[in-house]
């Protein structure tokens, strides 16, 4: 009988490691802490998102030369897509992955409407990867100034 009650109970409790790897709903999860730090240089402009420990988690960076807007975070593994969700966009983008830096990141066009997405979401920025953990950011002026400086 206590075997049956146990096994009952550990139903009941979520896995842990699902919850690492995945949040279901990205619109009502806290984002992590940190700040944004905003950069401009002579090739175009970065915003970075920095831990409390100031780790890099996610950077969205402006390459003025080919208009494009480049967002990366640190993985361990390729991937064929990152999901970027906003507060009113989700759309998987094709990725690709540097084993030097230990980075997957994506590239988008500078018209492209998610990036307005990105620029006016409400609250939250969220990107995940299959089989690596969602990151969920607070979304800051420094992710616009990025985009639009991509855009003149």
């Amino acid at each position: 009988m206590q075997v049956s009650i146990a096994a009952a109970f550990a139903l009941l409790v979520p896995d842990p490691l699902a919850a690492q790897t995945a949040i279901a709903d990205l619109g009502t999860a806290t984002p992590i802490a940190g700040s944004w730090n905003y950069s401009a240089n002579a090739m175009g402009s970065e915003a970075s998102f920095l831990n409390p420990s100031a780790l890099p988690q996610l950077t969205i960076r402006c390459t003025k030369a080919t208009r494009q807007v480049t967002i990366a975070k640190p993985a361990t593994a390729a991937a064929a897509t990152m999901t970027v969700w906003t507060s009113s966009a989700v759309r998987p983008v094709a990725a690709s992955f540097n084993p030097l830096t230990q980075r997957i990141s994506v590239s988008i066009v500078s018209n492209d409407p998610l990036l307005d997405s990105l620029a006016f979401s409400r609250g939250r920025i969220g990107v995940t990867v299959a089989g690596g953990p969602s990151l969920v950011v607070p979304a800051w002026p420094e992710v616009a100034r990025v985009v639009e400086d991509c855009r003149s």
